[in-house]
């Protein structure tokens, strides 16, 4: 029991505040009453001690974790503490004179409009003015409306694709980028100054816009003006091509992107847009997919459901009795879809089986960013009558994650591109852009990605951005039907013409106090004890991003390279409780490449299984 005396004397501390929320009182009391059942005690002392044993630790991409009652929840305690961290920080670096101002913006997970409410309130009674989204936006809408309205800092209530139980927090700099690890450093400071109950400054009373005060700053919806020049400055980065023989099937998953993906592609001309129903109206509890991660072929069996459906009705009114008359309805080509924040976009397009039938494969996030930023480069360095909306800059960059395909070096070296890498994460990429930008050279950006499906072309956020994305794909498929081809296609043509460069992805879950514990021992048992060859090949090199010198920031990060010049890069995840390892296999053929990639995991994978 000794173990349990701390946790249990801080649940009995929530208890006693009297203005705790009901629901989370509900929850504590429910798990008091368990303890003192002999048969359920154990478990309810474990959960307690879950809850209770950490504070939830905001790091390097934000606050994330299970809703409910806790220190170790998120929960509008937790999230109003980070809040004040925030306006501290925010009012430490302001000018005595000048007024600050945040930005807000939320997605569809549960709580998500209730914490950045309560956000927003905590802001105003710190003297900071609130431009708040009226309802539910994408990520990269928080980090345009940060730029447009000059603010200090920015915050996205949001969990990306994580399960329904989640909820999260991202904070934003004034350059509309996700905070830096300097800026992370000193705002945990702050935070953990702050008592989670009594060191918050937060406005009573029910929510509403208010006009500002000596002593608080307003709070005012952002305008469907505002949207609409976020839409406008997206559509600049169009590369001209005709939408408008396109057939699209569309899922936002439940979340955020819904009315902004559907009003880019309308505006582009798309004609054809159909949106899964089940999966269209804000849900957080994601009732059709537990698991809203659009690189799951899980989350997309609805739409790729319904696809097949819409293939099969085309076939059969194209040859059945009076289907001249009856008109032809036209063959989705893709299936797109965004995760709840609409920051990430993944497709499917659709290809000829075996048999001759409609069916739809999804391409990974590495083959998209190697195709969108082979068709970028071809539409910029072409001549006008392609479309071409700008001309390719003087000495253009493109930046990629070291988690990304390979293949980007050799398309960037073919098109004349400088190329800079960065480490996991695409607030990576948003500071390289802001770097360019204080230098007066944002325009060189190109293109940035990171294989989980992020993308960003141009330079008007920081953050990837599944707007920009879905319009750039439908363009980019547009583009190749019009010859005769489909994305597969193109991307055999780029392996035929530059080799084959593959990369595949295994994460393994590690949930609870003690499996964390367990991930990070086994991330030093490979950097203490390296294997000496893995499938065959020898390791030639290990380089470990938290000791070695590689021109990145400090990070718990191991790359080990092979003398067959394949590679694997294990690391844990910034969002969630599991181990990543990414895979990186370049040979001339497929079969081989295929063949040395399967070997690679399942040694690789076997060698995790081993040590756990």
């Amino acid at each position: 029991m000794e173990k349990y005396t701390e946790v249990i004397q801080k649940m009995k501390l929530w208890l006693e505040y009297p203005a705790l929320d009901p629901q989370l009182r509900e929850e504590l009391i429910s798990l008091d009453r368990k303890i003192n059942i002999k048969t359920n005690c154990k478990a309810a002392l474990e959960e307690v001690y879950e809850r209770f044993y950490k504070e939830l630790e905001f790091g390097t991409g934000g606050l994330r974790g299970i809703l409910g009652a806790g220190t170790n929840r998120i929960n509008e305690y937790t999230v109003t503490k980070v809040t004040q961290g925030l306006a501290d920080y925010i009012n430490r670096k302001t000018p005595i004179g000048v007024r600050p101002k945040a930005a807000i913006s939320y997605d569809s997970r549960i709580y998500s409009r209730e914490f950045a409410e309560k956000s927003a309130q905590v802001l105003s009674a710190n003297n900071i003015d609130v431009y708040l989204f009226k309802e539910l936006m994408p990520t990269p809408a928080l980090s345009f409306a940060v730029r447009h309205f000059g603010c200090s800092a920015g915050i996205m209530i949001t969990a990306s694709h994580n399960p329904a139980m989640y909820n999260g927090y991202k904070a934003y700099n004034h350059k509309g980028c996700q905070l830096n690890l300097e800026e992370t450093e000193v705002l945990i400071s702050l935070i953990n100054e702050i008592d989670l109950f009594h060191g918050v400054r937060c406005l009573t009373g029910p929510f509403q816009e208010r006009k500002e005060t000596a002593k608080t700053g307003r709070i005012k919806y952002i305008s469907e003006d505002v949207i609409t020049e976020y839409i406008e400055t997206v559509k600049k980065e169009r590369t001209g091509v005709d939408c408008s023989d396109l057939s699209v099937i569309y899922t936002p998953l439940n979340g955020a992107g819904n009315k902004p993906v559907r009003r880019i592609l309308k505006e582009i001309g798309v004609r054809e847009l159909e949106v899964v129903p089940e999966q269209e109206k804000p849900d957080g509890r994601f009732p059709t997919c537990p698991y809203p991660n659009p690189e799951k072929i899980e989350a997309l069996k609805l739409g790729l459901a319904l696809c097949e459906k819409r293939c099969k009705e085309a076939t059969a009114m194209a040859v059945g009795p009076g289907a001249i008359t009856r008109g032809i309805m036209k063959k989705p080509d893709l299936l797109l879809a965004t995760d709840p924040d609409s920051d990430r976009v993944a497709i499917a397009v659709r290809v000829k089986g075996v048999l001759g039938e409609d069916t739809f494969r999804l391409l990974s996030g590495n083959e998209i960013g190697i195709l969108l930023l082979d068709y970028l480069c071809q539409m910029r360095s072409g001549s006008k009558k392609q479309g071409v909306p700008r001309p390719m800059p003087k000495k253009p960059i493109t930046i990629k994650t070291i988690v990304s395909s390979k293949m980007i070096e050799i398309l960037a070296k073919h098109y004349g591109l400088e190329l800079i890498q960065v480490l996991t994460g695409f607030k990576f990429i948003g500071e390289q852009i802001g770097f360019l930008e204080d230098k007066g050279e944002e325009d060189r950006f190109i293109f940035g990605y990171e294989e989980s499906y992020g993308y960003l072309a141009g330079s008007y956020v920081r953050d990837k951005d599944a707007v920009n994305g879905s319009m750039l794909l439908c363009e980019m498929i547009a583009y190749y039907k019009k010859q005769g081809k489909t994305l597969f296609r193109r991307l055999e043509e780029l392996y035929h013409q530059f080799g084959y460069y593959k990369n595949d992805l295994l994460d393994f879950a590690f949930e609870g106090v003690y499996c964390m514990q367990e991930m990070q021992r086994l991330l030093d048992g490979l950097r203490n004890n390296p294997p000496a060859s893995i499938a065959g090949s020898p390791v030639s090199a290990m380089i470990d991003y938290a000791k070695d010198e590689t021109g990145l920031p400090k990070a718990n990060v191991l790359q080990f390279n092979l003398q067959d010049e394949s590679r694997f890069i294990v690391r844990p995840s910034g969002t969630e409780p599991k181990l990543k390892i990414y895979f990186f296999v370049q040979g001339s053929n497929e079969s081989d490449v295929d063949g040395r990639m399967e070997a690679l995991k399942a040694e690789v994978s076997k060698l995790v299984h081993t040590n756990c």
